[in-house]
């Protein structure tokens, strides 16, 4: 008996442990758990969460929920794997996260988003006029995001006349903090209310009323988002030697990034290329299409762009499914 569990042991040795990952992360989803997403409230990070938990569901039988909330809570709700997956990270701009990472709680796999902006916009017409809508160029030397404290007044806030108004992201976005630090760092917050809408959608009602009646206004703005393909803005610049590249990374509890190898091999090939990514938030916006609706609309369409980030097997249950 001995001899034949020694045995046993050397062949688990060699044999079996190549596959020790898949049949782990089959023990995640057979076992009846389900793969926790965050509820992200934002037009790409809705879809992609969408996308992501029809593939795990439909091609690899997981169950999967997702559990609202802004990014800061769903940041520390990773960091203790009470969700598993933050399908839109923006790496390296969240204080959360960054203790979290370093802390050897979270992991960021992938790149579900390439080629992502972030910064402070005017519109176009506010720097150059509009010849076809008479209007006037406001702020003709306005390049920075130094120059605004010349230009409070053309950004006048209606509730703070004396000040202008700088359009914030909605309180308990990570980017929220990091405008709000901003506006000091560029001594900025005494000339400009920091004004904080309820929900991106009020953001975005705000930007485009005051464009269609050609008024100026200074806000946060990023890509990918269906607005950007609606209004014409102008990024301004910042500080030499400030770099806003963005790196978006699916970011992960550790907890789950160890147990569910298969999993996290999908997860850290999903991406969606911008062009195509825009195309579906413009539809998401035009034709108001819910995101779940949307996500089945995408891999129908775009069996060339998910079809590489899983199994053949996974790919007829995902054909099927659909």
């Amino acid at each position: 008996m001995k001899t034949n569990k020694a045995l046993l042991a050397s062949l688990f040795a060699l044999g079996l442990l190549g596959s020790a990952g898949a049949t782990q992360a089959a023990t995640w989803c057979e076992s009846g758990k389900p793969v926790k997403f965050a509820g992200l409230n934002w037009e790409s990070g809705m879809l992609l969460t969408d996308v992501m938990q029809f593939v795990l569901e439909k091609g690899y039988d997981c169950k999967t929920d997702s559990l609202p909330g802004n990014s800061i809570t769903m940041e520390n709700a990773l960091g203790t794997n009470d969700i598993q997956v933050f399908a839109e990270e923006w790496v390296g701009r969240s204080e959360v996260w960054k203790k979290a990472e370093a802390a050897g709680k979270v992991v960021g796999v992938g790149a579900p988003v390439v080629g992502a902006v972030e910064g402070w916009y005017v519109p176009r017409y506010v720097i150059e006029g509009d010849v076809k809508r008479k209007l006037e160029a406001k702020a003709p030397d306005l390049k920075n995001v130094a120059d605004l404290a010349q230009y409070a007044s053309v950004f006048k806030d209606p509730e703070e006349p004396s000040k202008g108004r700088f359009y914030n992201c909605p309180a308990g976005w990570t980017c929220e903090l990091d405008n709000t630090q901003m506006l000091k760092e560029y001594g900025l917050e005494d000339k400009f209310t920091n004004f904080r809408p309820g929900t991106g959608p009020a953001l975005d009602a705000a930007a485009l009323s005051s464009y269609k009646r050609g008024e100026p206004i200074l806000l946060y703005y990023w890509t990918p988002t269906p607005l950007m393909g609606q209004i014409d803005l102008v990024k301004l610049e910042e500080k030499p030697g400030v770099d806003k590249t963005v790196s978006i990374k699916v970011g992960l509890s550790k907890t789950f990034h160890e147990q569910a190898p298969e999993l996290v091999g999908v997860l850290e090939k999903v991406n969606i290329p911008l062009d195509i990514l825009n195309q579906n938030l413009g539809r998401m916006s035009k034709e108001r299409i819910e995101s779940p609706k949307l996500a089945k609309i995408f891999l129908k369409e775009h069996p060339e762009v998910w079809q590489a980030w899983v199994s053949e097997d996974a790919a007829k249950k995902i054909n099927a499914a659909l």
